[in-house]
């Protein structure tokens, strides 16, 4: 296991033999709430490995009924345990006790990041999806589909597809996507589809590479470095004032707004506004004129 600050030395991994690990977790009392917070306050002290190993070794057994509501993946159950145990060692070392939540409520949302983050990097080597929509998708169509005694090799139903869309915030095609991925496990893209020629051919082979090749990128990054110097060049047409408008409005990450500005210049927002479109039009006709000094 991956150590952790104030924790290493400690090792919660789940053993190959997984009857022997949960018998094993079933020793380790569970604490009662006023231990649990005085251990909780003594560790944030004084960090001694010793009262971390009281706090995670009495809540081993709530790894093990989070990682039990995804053993639905195809993944091991002691990977999960062992990536869900690593969420229980997070959460002691951030854990604040004097907020009036159980250690048990806290680290419930580590271990399920934890698992899932695990889960998600697993599952394929094409990307699933980052957003929090996806990730909802993902980890709760399956859930959904047992509801409606749905098996997985079924396909669904417009009606069902638009139900479960709208109630997890994603498209239709979304949905539908995510239940082919979900229908049948990713295959290994060197398994042999060919075997008449010489060495087989193999998934691999006929899969399209459509990064731009390095001549593109050379060419696109000398136009961009081009219209920069133009750009550059231009800017001599403009004075201060004009700069400094165009460059809050159009060329900051957050762009100031008008009112800002007028109150800056003590002028209106609609001449602002003006003074940023001209000055645009200013550094345009410039550009097409090639004229800077």
């Amino acid at each position: 296991m991956r150590n952790v600050p104030g924790l290493n030395g400690i090792d919660f991994s789940p053993e190959i033999n997984m009857v022997r690990y949960l018998q094993r977790i079933k020793q380790y009392p569970i604490l009662e709430q006023d231990e649990e917070y005085k251990l909780a306050v003594r560790y944030q002290q004084n960090k001694d490995p010793e009262i971390a190993k009281i706090l995670v070794t009495s809540h081993l057994r709530l790894v093990v009924k989070v990682v039990s509501k995804y053993r639905g993946y195809g993944l091991s159950m002691a990977e999960m345990i062992s990536e869900g145990n690593m969420g229980l060692l997070y959460a002691i070392e951030k854990f604040e006790p004097d907020k009036g939540f159980r250690f048990s409520t806290y680290a419930l949302w580590w271990i399920k990041a934890s698992v899932q983050k695990y889960i998600l990097n697993s599952w394929s080597l094409v990307k699933i999806g980052t957003t929090a929509a996806q990730k909802k998708l993902f980890f709760n169509l399956r859930k959904i589909k047992n509801k409606l005694n749905v098996m997985d090799d079924r396909e669904l139903s417009s009606d069902v597809l638009k139900g479960i869309a709208t109630s997890l915030d994603v498209s239709v095609q979304d949905v539908t996507d995510m239940n082919m991925r979900l229908k049948s496990h990713d295959g290994s893209l060197n398994t042999l589809i060919d075997s008449s020629s010489d060495g087989g051919s193999e998934w691999m082979d006929f899969i399209a590479d459509n990064k731009p090749n390095q001549e593109d990128v050379y060419a696109h990054a000398e136009t961009m470095k081009y219209r920069r110097n133009l750009f550059n060049k231009a800017l001599v047409c403009l004075n201060s004032r004009e700069k400094d408008i165009l460059f809050k409005r159009r060329l900051c990450d957050k762009a100031v707004t008008l009112d800002d500005l007028s109150k800056t210049y003590n002028i209106s927002k609609e001449r602002v506004r003006q003074i940023e479109l001209n000055s645009i039009k200013k550094l345009s006709r410039t550009i097409e004129a090639g004229k800077w000094a």
